[in-house]
């Protein structure tokens, strides 16, 4: 299931009227409805569930930005939708700021992994630059459709095949904010699974030795986070692309180390 597959033009709207986060939810509630695929599904119920993934924490995630989203057992199909809020409102959004571009998900129950990488998706089209504005400033619904769509990746459709090869993309990070952009990244490609393992660089360990002790600072403690992801074989470069948008060229990049290895064997699944 692709972002843009998912998206409802029915479920797109210009919204100047909402003034709380209880107007929203409950706005995101009734335009949910008008989804063909949500056709059965109780508006009480998406509120409800809505409500209850916000007591959790507020996906209000700073930048002017919510994603309100929800798991139901009666839904078979994603449905994305989104509101522009062009005033902006409260919506206990982490930074604090007033939200004016609501994207939300309502999502099958038994599907985590694709849940992930829409929510990822979603994040990454409204993360770049201009995306809240020129959304907030739309004056149409289709104008909103537009400039999502703008911003969404085209996923390369992998067709089925007798050849069914793996590879394991291996990204060593150093730094928190390329580690959280990064595993964003590669946990929204279509089919892949990926884990992180937690450990210390090198020079955590050298800088012990009396050999090497001048050599680094204290600075030499930092964690450094090893992501795995399993891709189709046909989807490494995308993967590689997708690491690079981060970190720039490799050639140049400190602090990141990329690694892929073609697997002879896989079984089995991880969630995300």
């Amino acid at each position: 299931m692709t972002l843009r597959d998912a998206l409802c033009r029915e479920c797109v709207a210009v919204d100047a009227g909402l003034k709380t986060k209880a107007d929203a939810l409950a706005a995101v509630a009734s335009l949910a409805t008008k989804a063909p695929q949500l056709a059965e599904a109780p508006e009480t119920a998406i509120l409800k569930a809505l409500t209850a993934r916000e007591k959790v924490g507020s996906t209000g995630f700073g930048g002017g930005i919510a994603i309100p989203h929800c798991r139901l057992a009666s839904v078979d199909d994603f449905v994305v939708g989104v509101v522009a809020v062009p005033d902006g409102i409260d919506f206990d959004a982490l930074d604090g700021e007033p939200v004016r571009v609501i994207a939300f998900i309502i999502a099958p129950e038994d599907q985590p992994d694709a849940h992930i990488r829409l929510l990822s998706g979603v994040s990454e089209v409204l993360n770049q630059e201009s995306a809240v504005a020129d959304i907030a400033a739309a004056s149409s619904a289709d104008d909103i459709v537009s400039v999502f769509l703008r911003g969404a990746r085209e996923e390369a459709p992998v067709e089925p095949a007798e050849d069914q090869r793996k590879s394991l993309v291996y990204v060593a990070v150093e730094e928190d904010d390329v580690f959280h952009d990064v595993l964003q990244k590669l946990v929204s490609i279509e089919g892949s699974s990926s884990f992180v393992m937690e450990g210390e660089s090198t020079a955590a360990y050298l800088r012990k030795m009396p050999l090497f002790a001048g050599f680094w600072s204290d600075a030499a403690e930092a964690s450094c986070r090893l992501i795995m992801t399993v891709v189709d074989s046909r989807l490494t470069n995308e993967a590689i692309r997708r690491v690079t948008s981060v970190t720039g060229p490799l050639d140049k990049a400190s602090g990141v180390l990329v690694m892929v290895q073609p697997l002879a064997f896989v079984g089995g699944s991880l969630f995300a």
